[in-house]
């Protein structure tokens, strides 16, 4: 594919990012088949549907988007733990453990707070022991040399197995989703209300999320438990996600009310979906306008690579910036979904969380772990957007051979 021509391109490729006209009008995709350009004079109609996007079924577009969401969870999982742990340390979670000494004794103490390299050592029983304070993440970097120095390296992926449960459905219905309701969506404003077309991207996008992450929420809030909390005991290893969703359940477990309790796996759903709506809002809306004029930019000329690094580079800006400005709202959403009282967590509110976070941390609460969520996003979505494509195309290809 890098070597091909423009010319032997398939349309589906520039097609969704030419769909949408800045300027309030209709743009049709362009046939990349021919280097001729549409006459400037031409009226604005229903744009052509694109062959192979328009072809390929709903379940061609999810496995599509689904290898694109396990490549992506993989590769960007160290950075979600990073963000989680930075988020849930400022929510007041230990990551050491208090000594007992009368419970635990003298080698559980030791084994627990000897040093690391670049703490400054105490002395406990004669021994050089880590003081509490050098268990405090002070940033990405930090979170990374100390999850592996105390944890392992292994540790960085934890939660990789709910990250993959949770990202190939959500983005199997996500990305589909957007991509059927946008094309419906700018069919139907073309005819009746031209310029509403540029805000296509942002409608689909937004309902295309709304209803993965409403389906998805539970393993949300396992991963995000997951990788969260710290297990102590050494040899132990932490619980996966079956055991954190059964751990979520086990307090209301002597409730009559079975049926209602269930509610308790959607714990954090609501600012779940304040932050996931106005970020696919946000980044669709961003990407569809950046990725048309980087293949603007790309011409004739561009080959299959430089199709795929405009895919990429859009995305990389769309879901940084989207992961940027909704930094506050998943402050909350981790925040209400660590919450280990249940009862306490079911009446939480976004709103209240935020205002809590306000009082406590500021402007600086808000936005704690804002570095490794813009990250971790910037990649993602590029990996995403750019893989999906690989995979329509190759899909596309097989249909016509």
């Amino acid at each position: 594919m890098a070597g091909c021509s423009r010319g032997s391109l398939p349309t589906w490729m520039t097609a969704a990012a030419s769909r949408v006209d800045l300027t309030g009008g209709a743009a049709s995709p362009p046939h990349l088949g021919s280097s001729s350009s549409p006459s400037p004079s031409s009226s604005p109609g229903p744009a052509p549907s694109s062959g192979a996007d328009q072809e390929l079924g709903m379940f061609e577009r999810a496995l599509s988007a689904a290898g694109a969401a396990f490549v992506s969870a993989i590769i960007v999982n160290p950075l979600d733990v990073a963000k989680t742990r930075l988020q849930a340390q400022a929510a007041g979670v230990l990551y050491h453990q208090p000594p007992q000494m009368a419970a635990l004794g003298p080698d559980a103490i030791l084994s627990e707070f000897k040093c690391s390299p670049s703490c400054t050592r105490g002395l406990i029983l004669g021994e050089p022991v880590c003081p509490p304070d050098c268990f405090q993440y002070k940033g990405t970097l930090d979170v990374f040399l100390k999850v592996v120095r105390q944890e392992g390296f292994g540790r960085l992926w934890r939660g990789t197995n709910a990250g993959l449960a949770l990202a190939v459905p959500t983005v199997g219905i996500y990305l589909p989703c957007y991509d059927i309701f946008r094309n419906w969506i700018e069919d139907f404003t073309r005819s009746n209300a031209p310029g509403l077309t540029p805000y296509a991207p942002l409608v689909a996008g937004s309902v295309a999320r709304s209803l993965a992450c409403i389906a998805c929420s539970p393993i949300e809030l396992a991963r995000t438990r997951m990788q969260a909390y710290k297990e102590f005991r050494p040899g132990v290893k932490p619980p996966g996600m079956y055991k954190t969703l059964v751990g979520v359940l086990s307090p209301l477990a002597s409730s009559s009310q079975n049926v209602q309790n269930y509610r308790a796996l959607w714990t954090g759903v609501g600012a779940q979906l304040a932050r996931d709506v106005p970020f696919s809002g946000i980044c669709w809306s961003t990407l569809e306008p950046i990725r048309r004029k980087l293949l603007g930019l790309v011409g004739e000329e561009g080959n299959a690579a430089s199709v795929l690094g405009a895919n990429f580079a859009a995305g990389f800006v769309a879901g940084s910036l989207a992961a940027g400005a909704t930094c506050p709202l998943d402050v909350a959403k981790t925040r209400r979904q660590i919450e280990k009282d249940t009862e306490k967590a079911m009446r939480m509110t976004t709103r209240q969380t935020l205002t809590e976070i306000w009082r406590s941390g500021g402007v600086k609460g808000l936005f704690t772990g804002v570095g490794p969520r813009v990250a971790r996003a910037g990649p993602s979505v590029g990996i995403v957007v750019s893989f999906y494509e690989v995979v329509k195309y190759a899909l596309h290809q097989r249909q016509t051979s």
